[in-house]
């Protein structure tokens, strides 16, 4: 009888009951092509990972170039499954980054930018800008060798863009050099600029999905099944949750993330250092170009390149509008897709192999 007056208090105040009937009329589409469908719920349970094991390890760190090393080390060695929480968290970010990379392209090649669901992929566009951005401040914080110098590379890389290339490298180094200060900025973003970026985001992204549904690609608009959100769909995707906290809790316990030597100003880079995956392609290209084109600088045009097409696959909805009424456009835009994604895998593997 208490639990029921319990209930009744809490639905009174939060509308529970509400959400379930809404939750509970509301419909997923079931076609071949369905399984994409799950994997922007498996990069928001990947993100909650982050944040968990991130506050965790957050108990612990301190973020200055003296203390940095030796506070991962400790957690490490001294707390209780320390370096399981750490392996998890550098794991999922990894994991999360690739589950968003699939649910991008999924989302690209099915056409689920179009009308009306134009903003819906523009926050996912940024969504993976804040992604990466993660990736990039957090790979910093352990304050190792390969970290510090990578760090210094990607800096130095920023700092090349015309214009404004000086005054951005001074505002990621805190100063004309990776130092402490550097660490202590790249912190700030990691824990505080960037999850509140996130968290505003994701919660822009999840509504517009609520608020438009499931899109559905033209081949299966005339003939599709339909199946409950609640409890069907959540259960499918409770599945997928399960498949990624093992595969997870796998990797983090077999391949334990490893700290490697405390970071060294004075010291000369190590030889053969490499950014995480998801930048080795850009960073394999831009080895590739030539150091003068005409009268321009190589690496300011692949930057430059690159700026460019993370620009055009923002405003891609608003470009490739009705591509039913344009098959030719359609076409285009696959093949063009289906090349961007050989080209990023392909540098990829060729840059873990170089």
């Amino acid at each position: 009888m208490r639990i029921e007056t319990f209930k009744g208090w809490l639905d009174e105040r939060l509308s529970i009951s509400t959400l379930t009937r809404a939750a509970q009329k509301k419909e997923v589409p079931l076609h071949r092509q369905s399984i994409w469908y799950y994997f922007g719920g498996m990069t928001l349970f990947l993100f909650v990972v982050q944040v968990v094991t991130g506050i965790l390890l957050l108990l612990y760190y301190r973020p200055s170039a003296e203390n940095a090393f030796e506070s991962v080390q400790f957690i490490m060695t001294e707390v209780k499954f320390g370096w399981l929480i750490r392996s998890m968290h550098s794991w999922s970010a990894n994991l999360m980054i690739l589950t968003l990379f699939i649910h991008m392209f999924s989302v690209y090649f099915m056409r689920a930018y179009n009308r009306p669901r134009e903003l819906t992929w523009v926050s996912g566009v940024v969504l993976l800008l804040i992604s990466v951005g993660f990736g990039f401040s957090g790979y910093l914080l352990p304050w190792n060798e390969v970290s510090f110098f990578a760090t210094k590379v990607g800096t130095d890389i920023a700092g090349v863009i015309p214009v404004a290339g000086k005054t951005m490298l001074r505002f990621l180094r805190g100063g004309d050099e990776v130092t402490g200060a550097t660490l202590t900025r790249f912190f700030g973003f990691h824990v505080a600029v960037l999850p509140a970026l996130a968290t505003v985001f994701i919660a822009i992204h999840v509504l517009l999905v609520q608020l438009h549904g499931m899109h559905v690609p033209a081949r299966y608009e005339k003939n599709y099944r339909r199946m409950k959100f609640f409890p069907n769909f959540i259960m499918r995707d409770l599945i997928g949750w399960i498949l990624a906290i093992g595969v997870l809790a796998a990797l983090a316990a077999l391949f334990p993330w490893e700290l490697g030597v405390k970071a060294d100003p004075f010291a000369p880079a190590p030889a053969g250092i490499k950014p995480e995956w998801y930048f080795l392609f850009m960073f394999q290209t831009l080895k590739y170009i030539p150091g003068k084109i005409l009268f321009f600088d190589g690496e300011v045009i692949g930057i430059l390149f690159f700026t460019l097409a993370g620009a055009a696959l923002l405003v891609i909805p608003f470009i490739n509008r009705s591509p039913e009424q344009y098959p030719r456009r359609r076409m285009i835009f696959n093949v063009f897709g289906s090349i961007a994604l050989l080209y990023i895998i392909v540098m990829t593997v060729v840059g873990y192999l170089a």
